[in-house]
């Protein structure tokens, strides 16, 4: 069974255009790289619903193949790479896991 990786972010004041864009080009990037890693979406809240969005001007889903496949997801250094961007870009993350 799928397990869908949700992620919302919350950016800190000044993020750019451009680092969003060199953050989301490096997520996408772990596709191949991260054993298990399927499917990665990255972006910016829907017109629609970005008010709704509480604060959260960024998310991603990403598909692995199985629940089993998160922590070598997590501790994979193409996820750490990211991750120290996410350190660098925001203030708040959200994270919620589902099986599909």
């Amino acid at each position: 069974m799928a397990l869908y990786h949700i992620v919302l972010f919350r950016l800190k004041p000044g993020v750019t255009k451009a680092q969003l864009n060199q953050w989301t080009s490096v997520a996408n990037g772990m596709v191949g790289q991260v054993p298990g890693l399927r499917q990665l979406k990255a972006g910016t809240p829907l017109a629609a619903t970005a008010a709704r969005a509480k604060g959260f001007d960024m998310g991603l889903v990403a598909i692995l193949e199985k629940p089993d496949d998160l922590p070598t997801y997590a501790a994979h250094p193409a996820h750490l790479e990211v991750q120290k961007l996410r350190e660098e870009l925001c203030e708040d993350t959200l994270v919620y896991d589902l099986e599909f």
